[in-house]
């Protein structure tokens, strides 16, 4: 994956995950969070070889398993099922888990 297909895909979908909390859907905010930061684990692994998996769910699950301490919670977080009352387990917000991901991986200036 190159590095600009890689910010216009994770630019596109933090995006829709802020759109889709303020229209107050927050399980569509999740998930779109979690693509975003699959994106970015797709594009740090791209960078060093090929793929493992496409999926975001997959790679964050790489991500939990062999990444930096600073970035397994939060991988952890956005593959966690909801409750059976559609809530999350945890308080952390999904966007900022995604975004800690970005940056851990992609650096802050990666991305506008």
């Amino acid at each position: 994956m190159q590095p600009e297909e890689a910010r216009q895909r994770i630019q596109a979908e933090l995006s829709y995950a802020r759109a889709a909390r303020e229209h107050g859907k927050e399980g569509r905010a999740r998930v779109c969070a979690s693509r975003a930061a699959g994106w970015a684990v797709a594009a740090y692994l791209s960078a060093q070889g090929p793929l493992p998996s496409q999926g975001a769910y997959s790679l964050l699950g790489w991500l939990e398993a062999h990444g930096s301490e600073e970035l397994r919670g939060p991988a952890r977080r956005l593959r966690q099922r909801v409750t059976e009352e559609h809530r999350l387990a945890h308080p952390e917000d999904p966007l900022k888990d995604a975004q800690l991901i970005i940056d851990g991986l992609l650096g802050e200036a990666s991305l506008p």
